[in-house]
């Protein structure tokens, strides 16, 4: 190696952004570049000699000297701390959040081990800030469903709630977006959520705002049909909003790994006919949903995992049909598995946009003016992968589209 060489090997250990650690075969600390220094508050001649759990919480040593050992006998260049918090300890005992990386070359008999150590501390308070924007939009959520079923005999209290719900929102959101924007790596999940949120959550709410205004001026019995038409939009309207918020939380709940698998036995031709009925509300003037069922009903499963996977397709095959459109439920079962398949004679699906339909947010070009959070088909993937379930869609634009999900009931991969 050259004298540049070397002159550059030292420059970039003296500047680097990232501390930077050699220890010995001994777990002893030999080398610290300036960066390390300012990250634990050490001058080199501080640690240098002193075994590398000096800067490793007290409650770690032991866990820590354990992995170190195992380490030398097996050394090899990875990242530590997949899916837990690693913390470093400051002079002054103070704990720092960090992300560290080892690395290890021989000189003779002896090993030395390079570990790069990064500060997290900042993105540690982007993550809580970002949680707690969640804690309160959860807590919003539960307040609106609350409200939801007083709304019938507190009509003009509702209205005053939502109000102050939609100040909150916006406010949330604004902080939302402040946080998601320091993460640049959820810049692109930052824009779809604030364009979708902007004109899901706000058409609703400008109805009920809308109808709630109107209502003070039918005062008399005469006009109570005037005041029911406009009663009957702020339960549509508060409807749809509970649809999109359930839509976020579900994702955020699929995210955080909290839905669990509950498998019971039921009739899956009594189960689909109480969805059937269930849905009737959402179908358009002359729709009809026929049903038929191949082989033994009685299946093994999550029965609240499949609903959630059937109502959201028999809520799509409706939204993009027309009026007075046939929707066929198929079911199929067997010892192994159940096929169910949704067919609908609607908008159908772009060859170019299928490859994208399970995307979080995705929306088709021919489906942007009508209403949903692009989460749907995302989620419903996401409950089948739970159930070691497939899902299979087939779609001609401007014919319809047919959607076969396919679950085992033994629990393996169909």
């Amino acid at each position: 190696m050259t004298e540049l060489d070397t002159a550059h090997l030292a420059s970039l250990f003296e500047h680097a952004t990232e501390g930077i650690i050699l220890t010995n075969g001994k777990g002893q600390i030999t080398i610290v570049n300036p960066a390390a220094e300012r990250m634990f508050n050490y001058e080199a001649g501080q640690i240098i000699g002193k075994p590398i759990e000096l800067l490793i919480p007290q409650r770690f040593h032991s866990h820590h000297a354990e992995e170190r050992e195992g380490f030398y006998h097996h050394p090899q260049n990875r990242v530590m701390g997949s899916g837990r918090d690693l913390y470093g300890k400051r002079s002054d005992g103070s704990e720092i959040p960090v992300e560290v990386s080892l690395s290890f070359y021989k000189r003779g008999d002896e090993l030395f081990v390079t570990a790069f150590i990064v500060d997290i501390t900042h993105r540690k308070k982007i993550e809580q800030n970002m949680l707690q924007q969640q804690m309160e939009l959860e807590k919003m959520t539960s307040d609106m469903r609350r409200l939801n079923t007083q709304l019938e005999v507190k009509v003009e209290e509702r209205t005053l709630i939502l109000k102050e719900a939609l100040q909150k929102l916006e406010q949330s959101q604004k902080e939302l977006n402040d946080a998601l924007s320091k993460e640049k790596q959820l810049s692109e999940i930052k824009s779809r959520f604030v364009s979708i949120a902007s004109h899901e959550f706000r058409t609703p709410l400008s109805t009920v705002l809308s109808s709630a205004s109107l209502l003070s001026k039918y005062t008399t019995t005469a006009e109570q049909d005037k005041r029911d038409r406009h009663v009957e939009k702020i339960k549509n309207a508060v409807r749809n909003l509970n649809d999109i918020l359930d839509d976020f939380l579900s994702l955020g709940k699929l995210e955080e790994g909290k839905v669990e698998i509950h498998p019971v036995l039921f009739n899956l031709e009594e189960f689909m006919e109480e969805l059937a009925e269930e849905m009737k509300p959402l179908q358009k003037a002359g729709q009809q949903v026929i049903f038929s069922c191949e082989g033994n009903p009685e299946l093994f499963s999550d029965k609240r995992l499949l609903k959630n996977i059937i109502i959201n397709l028999l809520a799509n095959a409706i939204k993009f049909s027309a009026e007075n459109a046939s929707i066929d439920i198929r079911s199929k079962t067997s010892l192994l598995q159940f096929e169910i398949e949704i067919a609908d004679n609607g908008i159908g699906i772009a060859k170019e946009d299928q490859e994208h339909l399970f995307s979080s947010f995705f929306r088709g070009r021919n489906a942007v003016n009508i209403q949903g959070t692009g989460l749907g088909l995302h989620i419903i993937k996401r409950y089948a992968d739970i159930l070691n379930g497939t899902i299979k869609i087939k779609s001609t634009l401007g014919k319809g589209t047919t959607v076969t999900v396919i679950i085992p009931q033994t629990g393996q991969k169909s």
